[in-house]
């Protein structure tokens, strides 16, 4: 077999890395489940229908058909795609399941997702996510949006990571806005207000004509409710200090403060109110959150999500939502990439309990049982070579302590230290900084 060539944007972690990233999971999904949120996992694919009604997503879908499909292509039932996101999926879960659920529905949901984008840095076609919602019935109340920044600084602040910022809008605001000016294709403006921060002002400016009919005065009231920004309720007085008005703008303005004000009194410079943010998904109605790691600004947002309440409805029923998504392999490789992060040890076990000849194989054997089922992660020496040759196993492979069995007595040894000592696998336990890998 000729050496295999990588395929970009489909990453694979070291071990170490793959401790990390489960340590990572295991800590988000700790906080998702104090909030209350109950896990789900959803198929892979959805019908590609469902995946291209919703956003300018069609360029990102991966198709799946068979090899010896149909040249025609696929249809019906075979025309399917992976998923870009977990909120589409979700949506379609509830709609089939509504009769089982008990409302409001809360699930969080740890998944790959797939997009045919670019891969860059911190940018992949394979990534994994780690999504919470809260849906209801009918209606949802506002207070879910301001509850989602909670749910997501807690997270992120048990990691080992830098700060974040989670900068928050609402889709009211910009169409009311938008509307109160005379533009009659608010979603148009949205899209092209939300790549700001890639082509700048002078070019959204002529997105803004081109896509939306602005006029130049129209264009530059738009660029001029997307430079607000405040980390605290004043957002609103800016907003009305443009003269311009509409009821969805003034809901918009109360339900904004409200998750700006919430965030504030839970944790004091979590969430800045930033009108820049747009999203641009078309299924967002309501407030919409981007999330950028300090000193990481330039690499976009590690967290987003919205209000929707159009994407799950079925006839006269409807479910809308709120949710948030964690782009963990986004966030990891770039902390990877600049050396952030590292683990302890690159490999779980905290004993290696030597082999003095192979005979004397089953007696090590019993001794490792021992010790795992204390819960202290143990493996045996690979062959009965000399002890300093054990060792140095031991030392390559990062694990702390090596366990000599022996006639009169077992001993163990701290290999970083040297301190060697008698010990029974009934009753030893090393510290607990050594019993599993730390992160940090």
């Amino acid at each position: 077999m000729s050496k295999p060539t990588p395929i970009s944007g489909f990453p694979e972690w070291t071990p170490a890395q793959r401790m990390i990233e489960q340590f990572v999971l295991d800590r988000i999904r700790a906080t998702f489940e104090l909030y209350g949120f109950a896990p789900l996992e959803t198929r892979s694919v959805e019908p590609l229908d469902q995946l291209l009604r919703k956003g300018e997503t069609s360029k990102e879908v991966y198709l799946l058909r068979r090899l010896q499909a149909d040249t025609d292509g696929p249809a019906g039932d075979d025309a399917l795609g992976l998923h870009f996101d977990l909120t589409v999926p979700f949506a379609r879960y509830v709609l089939e399941n509504a009769g089982k659920l008990q409302f409001p529905f809360r699930r969080y949901q740890i998944q790959k997702v797939w997009r045919g984008e670019r891969p860059q840095e911190g940018r992949y076609r394979e990534f994994l996510q780690a999504d919470i919602d809260i849906v209801d019935r009918d209606t949802l109340p506002a207070h879910y949006e301001a509850e989602m920044p909670l749910v997501i600084g807690d997270a992120l602040r048990s990691l080992p990571i830098p700060p974040v910022r989670i900068q928050v809008n609402n889709r009211k605001i910009c169409e009311g806005f938008y509307r109160g000016i005379g533009l009659t294709d608010p979603e148009a403006a949205l899209r092209a207000v939300d790549r700001l921060d890639k082509i700048g002002p002078a070019k959204v400016a002529e997105l803004l004509a081109e896509t939306a009919g602005a006029s130049e005065a129209q264009a530059k009231a738009c660029l001029a409710l997307a430079e607000i920004s405040a980390p605290d309720a004043s957002f609103a007085d800016a907003v009305r200090a443009l003269g311009v008005s509409d009821p969805l703008l003034d809901e918009g303005i109360t339900e904004l403060t409200a998750v700006v004000e919430t965030a504030a009194a839970h944790s004091p410079g979590l969430c800045v109110a930033d009108l820049r943010i747009a999203r641009g998904l078309d299924y967002y109605t309501g407030t919409v959150y981007e999330t950028q790691m300090v000193g990481y600004e330039r690499f976009g947002s590690v967290c987003s999500g919205g209000r929707y309440d159009n994407l799950a409805s079925s006839g006269n029923v409807r479910f809308p939502g709120v949710g948030i998504s964690i782009g963990v392999t986004r966030l990891l490789g770039l902390l990877f990439g600049a050396g952030e992060l590292s683990v302890s040890r690159s490999v779980p076990t905290c004993v290696l309990v030597a082999v003095s000849t192979e005979d004397d194989r089953p007696a090590s054997n019993r001794i490792a049982e021992a010790l795992r089922s204390r819960g202290i992660p143990t493996e045996v020496s690979p062959s009965a070579a000399k002890f300093g040759k054990q060792i140095r196993y031991a030392e390559r492979r990062g694990i702390p302590y090596v366990w000599f069995p022996g006639a009169e007595g077992d001993e163990v040894k701290d290999i970083r230290s040297g301190e060697q000592v008698a010990a029974a696998a009934g009753e030893w336990t090393p510290p607990r900084e050594d019993l599993k890998p730390l992160v940090n």
